[in-house]
């Protein structure tokens, strides 16, 4: 199975700059040409299903990408953003040392108070891709948001802590990854051009 894990397209918030986790923002203008554009890289591929976040952003990402309807989208709560707590909606530069340290550096850094740790974004997306790996498809396409991308790509890469940080995932970048036999490894990244 090739399981391709995206992450949605450009929000205002993104533009602005402004931490966005369960926040249910739509995709912008930019955002849904790189969506568009992210699927004409991908050329005539089809995906056997493409589940997203229940967010709007990722929703609207997965079905421009995955070449489907929005309402063929399956979504899952698995996949849903990191919970940013009392950082949410805040400006990037402006979190603090607590919040900046622990997102730039999880490995050493403790989540602050209200913030979900990346041991829960590791469970979650442990536990959604081992229900997707007894599935008979050979192409599934997920879109989700930058936290929890990091989480999913750190399963698929076989990761001890099930976390794969850096590189950041950027918008509508697609990583591919194969699954066989339980053991996984990235194929390919696509990006934009």
């Amino acid at each position: 199975m090739k399981i391709w894990v995206t992450r949605h397209g450009q929000t205002d918030l993104n533009l602005h700059r402004l931490m966005q986790g369960r926040t249910d923002q739509p995709l912008n203008e930019t955002g849904i040409r790189q969506a568009q554009e992210a699927r004409a890289r991908i050329g005539d591929i089809r995906f056997d299903a493409v589940y997203a976040s229940p967010l709007v952003r990722a929703r609207r990402t997965g079905a421009i990408i995955g070449g489907v309807d929005e309402q063929q989208v399956l979504t899952d709560e698995r996949l849903i953003e990191a919970d940013f707590g009392p950082y949410e909606k805040r400006n990037y530069l402006l979190l603090g040392p607590a919040m900046t340290l622990y997102w730039a550096l999880p490995e050493i850094f403790p989540a602050p108070r209200g913030v979900e740790t990346t041991a829960s974004l590791a469970r979650r997306a442990a536990s959604f891709l081992q229900e997707l790996e007894k599935m008979p498809c050979e192409n599934v396409l997920v879109a989700c948001h930058g936290g929890i991308m990091r989480a999913l790509s750190g399963y698929l890469s076989d990761r001890p802590d099930g976390l794969m940080w850096r590189p950041k995932p950027h918008n509508c970048e697609i990583r591919v990854f194969e699954a066989r036999e339980g053991k996984h490894r990235l194929i390919r990244r696509i990006t934009a051009s």
